[in-house]
């Protein structure tokens, strides 16, 4: 099923499209997609509306785990914070990630600011996978029955905001929580079996910025599959239904890649005007425009506080 969600009479409707992506009918008011996945039998019977619009996120997200697993993009995305840094023996250990803020989920055709005071704002061409029902600590084999479907996501960055933040050493924080886009359409995952070789999903990605194709790449070159993502996820916690997962960017799927391997800032980032479409073969196409930044809001540096270092506790 190809699930989508809009705003109908001032009110959030489910509805369900085919292959040709133009045109849905809605469900009753007030499903959601986990309603209609428990309940296959349940049929849209509303009105048909057009696709071309600006659309919601599929459904309410409950949070948003990031990855980094393609391994072009973590070389030349690194080398545009430091040119002779390499990936990181850790990085091939284990599935790295940070949580995103699932309150700035944007649908399709939506605007999406630039980041207050940034200067280098980003787009980044993702896949999520979508958790269907709550798992623990999760087998790799266990975590494919808790994956619903897939999505497009985009992962706007500001890069200079990330830059400056991360050498705090938390990871990412205002450089990445202006916005994170998903959709068009939540497709579950019964769609794609045909396209799925040994756990991977052999699907061709592209971003273009103003009609321009920046980068193509395959979901399939990813370095861990998505239920090892999932398995990763759960390790000792829980992960709900509703959370969703990114792939991490694809190779070439953002500017600060093109970046790091060409030492300049070329192609330029991302301005008010911009359209930014990203193209997932069987997952439809993920537009949003970029919109004027917020004003930044000043807030003081931090005070300098006096200090005497702890001494160790002798019994």
């Amino acid at each position: 099923m190809k699930f989508f969600r809009l705003m109908h009479d001032g009110v959030p409707r489910l509805g369900l499209t085919d292959d040709t992506l133009v045109a849905g009918r809605l469900f009753e008011e007030g499903l959601n997609v986990f309603d209609v996945l428990e309940r296959p039998w349940t049929a849209p019977s509303g009105d048909v509306v057009d696709l071309g619009s600006e659309l919601l996120p599929p459904f309410d997200v409950t949070s948003i785990r990031d990855f980094i697993t393609f391994e072009q993009h973590t070389v030349g995305a690194l080398r545009s914070v430091a040119v002779d840094k390499g990936v990181p023996p850790a990085w091939f250990d284990a599935p790295a990630f940070y949580f995103t803020n699932p309150h700035a989920a944007i649908g399709h055709n939506g605007v999406v600011p630039v980041a207050p005071g940034s200067q280098q704002f980003d787009c980044e061409l993702e896949v999520a996978a979508v958790i269907g029902k709550d798992g623990f600590n999760l087998s790799v084999e266990e975590a494919e029955e808790h994956i619903a479907g897939y999505m497009i996501l985009n992962d706007w960055s500001a890069r200079d905001l990330q830059r400056a933040e991360m050498t705090v050493g938390l990871g990412p924080a205002k450089g990445k929580d202006t916005a994170t886009s998903l959709g068009p359409l939540f497709v579950t995952k019964d769609e794609l079996v045909d396209v799925v070789s040994d756990g991977f999903l052999k699907l061709a990605m592209s971003v273009a910025i103003n009609g321009e194709v920046l980068a193509a790449d395959s979901l399939a070159n990813m370095a861990w599959s998505f239920p090892e993502l999932v398995a990763y996820a759960s390790r000792g916690t829980w992960v709900r239904r509703g959370d969703i997962l990114g792939s991490g960017t694809s190779g070439g799927g953002c500017l600060a890649e093109f970046w790091g391997w060409q030492g300049s800032l070329t192609p330029p980032a991302l301005v008010p005007g911009d359209v930014v479409s990203l193209t997932v073969e069987r997952l439809g196409t993920l537009t949003n425009v970029v919109g004027e930044a917020p004003p930044v809001q000043p807030v003081p540096g931090a005070r300098r506080r006096g200090y005497t270092p702890p001494t160790p506790f002798e019994p």
